[in-house]
């Protein structure tokens, strides 16, 4: 009888998401990396809505040449950051997908930190 394997990304997620949650005052900064694009979101978990989004998919933070590294991932935080402060989203939790803290993940953390955010 085979067993059904689990993702190990998606073991870490789970793990992490039991000690994070998103609320109105500050709100659950979440990131995804997949292979040629990178997501960001602002999600309140208590009402279930998505506050801020920004990715690499949108016609004005994509481009020719666009790729999920280090340099997109500064700029889709810096993005992240601007329309959170436009929505008087100050303080955030941050939530990294089960993604290492390293290089992209850093990355648009910095530059979410830089545009205002705090977490």
């Amino acid at each position: 009888m085979a067993t059904k394997s689990i993702n190990p990304l998606k073991m870490r997620h789970q793990r992490l998401r039991k000690k994070v949650a998103g609320t109105p005052e500050r709100p659950r900064l979440a990131v995804h990396f997949s292979g040629k694009n990178i997501y960001a979101q602002v999600i309140d978990d208590e009402a279930g809505k998505t506050l801020a989004s920004a990715n690499t998919t949108e016609k004005d933070l994509s481009g020719k040449g666009t790729r999920a590294n280090v340099e997109t991932a500064v700029k889709i935080g810096k993005a992240l950051a601007e329309r959170a402060k436009a929505k008087s989203i100050n303080k955030v939790v941050f939530d990294r997908g089960g993604f290492i803290y390293h290089g992209k993940v850093k990355a648009l953390a910095d530059a979410a930190r830089e545009g205002g955010l705090e977490f």
